[in-house]
This record gives C-alpha cells, structure tokens and sequence, in this order.
C-alpha cells in the first residue's frame, strides 16, 4: 500500500522519510500553495462574496507533483503544523488534491 506525506517544511520531509519505509513518499509544499490575488479584491462579489484563491507563483510545478503522487497513492496525510497557517495550508492542499 503506497503512502504520502505531505508537511510544510523540506527539513521535516528529510528527517521523516529517514524513519519510514520505501511504500511511504514524503513531499513538502514549502509553504502555502494559494493566495488571495493582490491585484484584485479576492472575493467574488456576485457569487455571495466566494474567495477566489490563486495559485502562488512558482508554485505550479509542485502543485502537479503533489496531485500525480496523490492519485497514484492509496493514502495522503497531510501533516502540516499545528497553528492557523498549518491549517489554512492544509485546508488548501485538501481544496487542490481534490480538483
């Protein structure tokens, strides 16, 4: 059964991989993954005020990394910190991994 990791930082995914078998990937996402635009107000006024999140630049590649490891995996943990930027970033990764 193949595993995935996915923690925020690639120090963590480092030390992580060290104590788990091969059938477990570790990845980092190296921080939030979406955004609010900055060039606009973020928020969809016409459709009940819906955020409208944006990739972060430079972003993209390890976005397709993390959905192909995800949908040939038989499990994903996302283990991000335990504060409210963890949480936001997991909450994303849950939105992205999904689509």
């Amino acid at each position: 059964m193949k595993k995935l990791i996915i923690v925020e930082s690639p120090a963590k995914a480092t030390t992580i991989k060290k104590f788990l078998g091969s059938n477990v990937k570790v990845i980092a996402s190296k921080g939030h993954l979406r955004d609010l635009p900055k060039s606009r107000l973020g928020v969809d006024i016409e459709n009940n005020f819906e955020p409208e999140y944006i990739n972060v630049r430079g972003k993209g590649d390890l976005i397709k990394e993390l959905k192909k490891e995800a949908l040939s995996s038989d499990e994903v943990y996302l283990a991000t910190d335990p504060d409210r930027e963890g949480e936001a970033i997991a909450w994303h990764l849950s939105k992205i991994l999904r689509n």
